[in-house]
């Protein structure tokens, strides 16, 4: 939560994703095994236009170009953008909120927002913005976290440590309500697996090995509405709508 009433939430997000979140940040940016899985499932082509908002360092976008996508990114920290100019300096970036993005209107072929649309200071707003610059036919991929957390239900689990910004977990029809309200309809959603990895398993140290094997296989086990965080992929209502006979 935010704790500082002398700024607004969006300076305070600022400052702590300059000076903190991304504080060790480098352009040593690498894609995952489970970003190079998730750009293949969506099947980009070549020049497909993918805005990621709240895209950090890159490594998602990055993901995106090596399957052909154009790379545009939009983040609130200066720090996050200055690394992805340095490491895709074919893409576009821009540093600024995502309550009013810096695009016209039906631009993009997929828009997408990973386990960032919490932490934002009006998440409705932002929902609208993303659907506004998306194309008629464009595919919104987007990540949050599930209050419904099997963890987080039995006392285990209070959040990330960007908490100390703003965390807004809801339950998986709560959001889809959010994502209808905004203009979306979901297409797909399927639980994030990106723990089944050694890298995430070896966070942290020896002694914390054991438990995040256990946590990585009980993601693969839990049925959806315990996961922690989930994907959704939707289109706007309007061009369902209009591809039904």
């Amino acid at each position: 939560m935010n704790n500082n009433n002398s700024k607004p939430l969006s300076e305070t997000a600022k400052q702590f994703y300059d000076e903190k979140y991304y504080s060790s940040a480098t352009a040593d940016v690498r894609v995952s095994a489970h970003l190079r899985k998730l750009a293949k499932k969506l099947d980009m082509r070549t020049g497909t236009k993918v805005l990621d908002v709240a895209c950090g360092t890159g490594n998602w976008l990055l993901a995106a170009a090596h399957e052909g996508a154009a790379p545009f990114g939009i983040d609130i920290s200066e720090k996050a953008i200055a690394i992805c100019r340095r490491v895709m300096s074919d893409g576009t970036f821009v540093c600024a909120g995502a309550d009013t993005l810096p695009f016209e209107d039906r631009v993009f072929d997929l828009v997408s927002c990973l386990g960032a649309l919490e932490h934002f200071p009006d998440i409705a707003r932002s929902l609208r913005e993303i659907v506004r610059v998306g194309k008629d036919d464009a595919r919104f991929l987007l990540l949050v976290p599930n209050s419904g957390f099997l963890t987080a239900r039995l006392g285990l689990y209070s959040g990330t440590h960007q908490t100390e910004v703003k965390e807004e977990a809801h339950t998986i029809s709560e959001w889809e309500a959010m994502f209808r309200e905004a203009g979306l309809t979901v297409e797909n959603k399927w639980r994030d697996l990106h723990v089944v990895s050694w890298d995430w398993i070896a966070q942290g140290g020896i002694r914390h090995i054991p438990v995040r094997v256990m946590q990585a296989i009980m993601l693969c086990v839990w049925p959806l509405k315990w996961q922690y965080q989930v994907y959704f992929l939707c289109r706007k209502v309007n061009a369902v709508l209009a591809n039904k006979p």
